[in-house]
């Protein structure tokens, strides 16, 4: 016969677990990452019962980063935290009221220890940073200021950056600006000079009129500062081009959601080679970013995916991804522990799939191209 546990015992075991479960609300620790940095990680519950989290480094922004696949089992706690590439571990105390564990955001996990705030000793959220109202979409602007000046020789890497309503660049050649303005791949761009591709230069702007410009305003400034500072001029035609096809895999795709602006600009930052985290991104976004700066050939999207993502693709890269740099990261074999490479990571993280395969691709054809001014 089974032995019976006693009605006390159990009616104490069964109030330790619903309470030891209960770790729905505020958190707050310090994480030692160069600096100090105070750290508040809000839980709450859906109306299915799953957990939920939202994250803020409150003395770096007052903005939350939602987390994605918040658990409890036993003492373990877990979360993701997709649109900055960063995961939590750590183990819940038995009074509930502390949490030990580890931040990692990339090579080097980080202590990160938690305590459940009370309202008390609850730290300060700041304001997030007001919202522009958004560039009428009618609206048809330009640059009011732009400046264009050399790279500083030797400056490796490459960036394009908006912050409110202001653009920047720094290390990119004419070439780089082209695909950007005009969403194509280098191998889309036939003629013009070598220097279009050599010659790097920091661009620095802003527009005139009111509001967030949307990314077609961007891009659309861009295009009339290239035919007005590098006198740009070309015709279109068509070709037949390798290609990648972006799919989804046999398994579906494993994407979280974005709860961000669903009229907002993307972020996609590489933090180094082989580590992309994005957030508030399309399907389009994505496929744009890895054939701008990661594949040697352009990218369709093929996925049939509407809307907008938080995710963090780890890989590693070989010697035709980032236009040669990758090389200079140690292959898989080097390492055990090493990301898998490319088109592996993208199935195994995100659920979707580079096809190669050939089809026509608009190409630019340049007419005549000149080196910008400086003002």
């Amino acid at each position: 016969m089974k032995k019976l546990m006693p009605i006390a015992a159990l009616a104490a075991l069964s109030a330790g677990t619903l309470f030891a479960q209960n770790i729905t609300g505020t958190w707050q620790g310090t994480l030692q990452a160069g600096k100090e940095l105070r750290i508040v990680i809000k839980i709450s519950r859906t109306d299915t019962e799953a957990l939920k989290a939202v994250m803020y480094s409150i003395d770096q922004s007052g903005q939350g980063i939602p987390a994605s696949a918040t658990t409890l089992q036993g003492s373990a706690v877990k979360m993701s935290v997709p649109g900055i590439g960063g995961t939590y571990e750590g183990k819940l105390s038995a009074d509930a009221n502390s949490i030990t564990g580890t931040w990692t955001q990339g090579p080097s996990p980080l202590p990160l220890n938690l305590k459940r705030a009370t309202t008390e000793t609850a730290w300060t959220i700041p304001d997030p940073p007001a919202r522009l109202k958004p560039m009428p979409a009618d609206a048809n602007p330009v640059f009011e200021v732009a400046t264009i000046k050399p790279s500083k020789p030797g400056t490796p890497g490459k960036g394009f950056g908006v912050r409110g309503r202001h653009f920047s660049t720094k290390n990119t050649s004419a070439s780089d600006i082209i695909t950007f303005a005009y969403g194509v791949h280098a191998r889309q761009i036939a003629g013009g000079p070598a220097w279009l591709e050599t010659d790097k230069y920091d661009l620095d702007a802003q527009p005139d009129g009111e509001g967030q410009p949307n990314d077609k305003q961007w891009k659309t400034m861009v295009q009339k500062l290239l035919a007005d500072r590098y006198k740009l001029t070309f015709h279109r035609d068509k070709k037949e081009l390798a290609v990648y096809a972006l799919v989804v895999g046999k398994t579906g795709p494993k994407l979280t959601k974005s709860e961000g602006d669903p009229n907002g600009l993307p972020a996609l930052f590489f933090r180094r080679l082989g580590t992309l985290p994005a957030r508030n991104a399309t399907m389009a976004d994505f496929a744009g970013l890895m054939q701008a700066a990661v594949l040697d050939r352009p990218v369709v999207d093929q996925t049939g995916l509407p809307g907008r993502y938080d995710f963090t693709l780890t890989w590693t890269p070989d010697e035709f991804q980032f236009g040669g740099l990758g090389a200079n990261t140690p292959p898989p074999a080097d390492n055990a522990e090493a990301a898998p490479d490319l088109f592996t990571a993208v199935q195994q993280q995100l659920g979707l799939k580079f096809e190669s395969t050939k089809a026509p691709a608009e190409v630019l054809v340049i007419d005549h191209v000149e080196k910008p001014s400086e003002n």
